[in-house]
């Protein structure tokens, strides 16, 4: 099958376009935010708070943080994305046009995952201006992001198939990914949990995530560098699955 580059970059540069025309919704707040969290627990809290592993606090809850808005923002992006064509009735457009769901989901996905890396380079930038910070395994730390960032924008690309209002476009983000989030690590090691705590923490799957980035930044993680990459390919492969079903079925596509 040849890959329609045409249409992939149509719909690539036509979100990316939308994004920049709410680059105050799109990037600002989220930068804002987090730049919030720095001077409350970064710079407030973490200058009476100890070393955690021979890493300062303020350092140490940048993975963390730094996954609380990727995590959300990757879904949000890619979910509203392809929601608006089926809320607007254009999406039979994109049904009649000459590419299939290999470039759909190239243009979509993306374009969602060029917004949540570029919002991540401006956190790591912002970050810089509160705490100071070093970076271990600069290339596994990309190579991470990236991992994380397309596969969870797949994975609201699903959400955004799925849902049929804008209110159930915000019901995963806001009441399941960010409290994972929270509890997952971003402000602390998982190890300092008493029992069985520490055991029911790995069941979130966020652990992973936020403990494979904070070992390409310091060198230290709460579970091995090997099973978080492991658990993030497996999430990517089971959002492709569903994917590539609900568009060969038909599923969840029209309203």
């Amino acid at each position: 099958m040849r890959l329609n580059l045409h249409g992939v970059r149509a719909i690539y540069r036509f979100e990316m376009n939308r994004a920049f025309r709410t680059w105050m919704q799109s990037l600002i707040a989220p930068v804002l935010t987090t730049s919030l969290y720095f001077i409350v627990f970064g710079s407030a809290i973490g200058s009476r708070m100890g070393d955690i592993g021979g890493v300062d606090y303020g350092a140490y809850i940048i993975p963390g943080l730094l996954m609380l808005s990727l995590l959300s923002e990757s879904i949000s992006n890619a979910s509203f994305g392809i929601y608006m064509p089926k809320w607007s009735g254009t999406i039979y457009e994109l049904l009649s046009a000459p590419v299939g769901w290999v470039e759909v989901l190239l243009g979509y996905v993306g374009a969602a995952a060029s917004k949540s890396l570029l919002l991540g380079t401006l956190i790591l930038l912002t970050a810089r201006c509160f705490v100071p910070y070093s970076i271990a395994h600069p290339v596994w730390m990309v190579g991470f992001l990236l991992l994380t960032v397309v596969s969870f924008c797949l994975f609201g690309f699903i959400i955004g198939l799925w849902a049929d209002s804008f209110q159930k476009l915000q019901v995963i983000p806001l009441l399941v990914i960010t409290p994972l989030t929270f509890l997952g690590g971003a402000f602390y090691s998982i190890n300092m949990l008493p029992e069985p705590w520490q055991t029911v923490s790995l069941f979130n799957p966020v652990v992973y995530l936020i403990s494979g980035l904070r070992w390409a930044f310091y060198g230290q993680a709460d579970v091995h560098i090997a099973v978080s990459t492991g658990m993030t390919l497996v999430f990517m492969f089971a959002c492709l699955g569903v994917v590539w079903w609900v568009f060969k079925t038909g599923k969840r596509i029209r309203q």
